[in-house]
């Protein structure tokens, strides 16, 4: 029996069973799926009985927006129960992305390792020393982005501890902070001659290099991050108006002016080489089918190749959005105003391309003092 008839016999299956249980497609959760998966195991099937045969049919629904989203796997062991309870804390009521709070969890692991006691998890009797004690001894261990990430998401765990009363004074205070080495390096942008080489490494004559002459064009010349370029849907650009609505860091939506370059290539690639029966409303999907939309690890594989064929060396793709500020500093933009195309929430995070400018420091700088030593 081929792979498609197998699937589309599991799929009348479902299909009866929700039916019998007065259910629609729409209240398709996980624990749903587990309970058809029971049944049929209990029906004295042989094959297709666990979760993983309807990952296929799964995809497809939700890809169709029939069946709701995918839930975040739960965390099982003793520490689950409390992770569980934080990570839906992370998403409901502070906003943040699923994918966010997964790395605020796996930053909390060692943590937790270290509270675990034959009883159990003890985290009710935590003090200022224990938590000042773990930092001291995991952080150092760390490259700095990885211990800056802990030590914020400790902070954030104990101010959710404090809440959930499983402590009943807030410990945040007890966390040291990281060693910040502000404006330490400059940030590396790509010269005008390496972004043509870049752009022009994509043959917009075929439906591939239509589609990532587009994403590169709108990651050099709007600053965007490669998840807000992954994410973004056919309803987020305003034609008439001129507009494209990013959705940020936090979920924050936000308008920016498009510029006549960059849409004539989005438009070019949606007329002309999106598949027609993509699935969804996102712009990019991928080319071979099925056409699902394609993730942020993509995008970078896509800035990753067309540097390799342009011969430019390893680029990442957070490169090109400090491309397109080096760019704008080029052309005598204010830091301000690079703030706003690049969406920043503090003055501080733009301040460090004012390094960049070299003739401009120049000017400012004085002299050597001659014949000291």
């Amino acid at each position: 029996m081929c792979h498609r008839h197998t699937q589309r016999k599991l799929l009348n299956e479902l299909s009866g069973w929700l039916q019998g249980q007065q259910l629609a497609m729409g209240d398709l959760s996980m624990a749903q799926v587990e309970r058809f998966m029971v049944d049929r195991r209990a029906a004295g099937v042989r094959k297709l009985k666990t979760r993983k045969a309807l990952g296929p049919i799964l995809g497809y629904l939700r890809g169709r927006g029939l069946a709701p989203a995918a839930e975040p796997a739960g965390e099982d062991g003793p520490a689950g129960e409390i992770l569980n309870r934080y990570r839906q804390f992370l998403t409901v009521e502070r906003g943040l992305a699923t994918a966010t709070a997964a790395r605020y969890v796996d930053c909390l692991r060692p943590f937790l390792e270290r509270r675990m006691s034959a009883d159990g998890l003890e985290l009710g009797a935590l003090t200022p020393a224990d938590v000042t004690a773990f930092v001291v001894a995991w952080c150092p261990q760390l490259n700095n982005g990885v211990a800056k990430l802990t030590v914020t998401a400790l902070r954030s765990f104990l101010g959710f501890l404090h809440l959930d009363g499983v402590t009943e004074r807030s410990l945040v205070h007890a966390v040291p902070k990281v060693s910040r080495r502000r404006l330490a390096g400059l940030p590396r942008g790509l010269d005008p001659d390496q972004v043509q080489r870049l752009l022009a490494a994509c043959d917009a004559d075929t439906a591939v290099g239509c589609r990532d002459l587009a994403i590169l064009t709108l990651l050099v010349r709007l600053g965007l991050r490669r998840g807000e370029v992954a994410g973004l849907g056919l309803d987020d650009f305003d034609w008439r108006a001129g507009t494209i609505s990013v959705r940020g860091k936090g979920d924050c939506h936000e308008q920016l002016p498009l510029p006549a370059d960059v849409g004539n290539v989005v438009a070019e690639y949606l007329a002309s080489a999106r598949p027609v029966d993509a699935q969804g409303r996102t712009v990019f999907v991928r080319h071979f089918a099925p056409h699902h939309a394609l993730g942020s690890s993509r995008v970078s594989g896509i800035v990753a190749d067309a540097a390799r064929r342009a011969g430019i060396g390893r680029v990442h793709a957070h490169r090109l959005r400090h491309t397109a500020a080096t760019e704008l500093l080029r052309a005598g933009a204010s830091l301000s105003e690079i703030g706003q195309l690049l969406r920043h929430c503090r003055v501080e995070t733009t301040a460090i391309y004012a390094k960049v400018d070299r003739d401009t420091l120049r000017l400012i700088a004085r002299p050597w003092p001659e014949g000291t030593l």
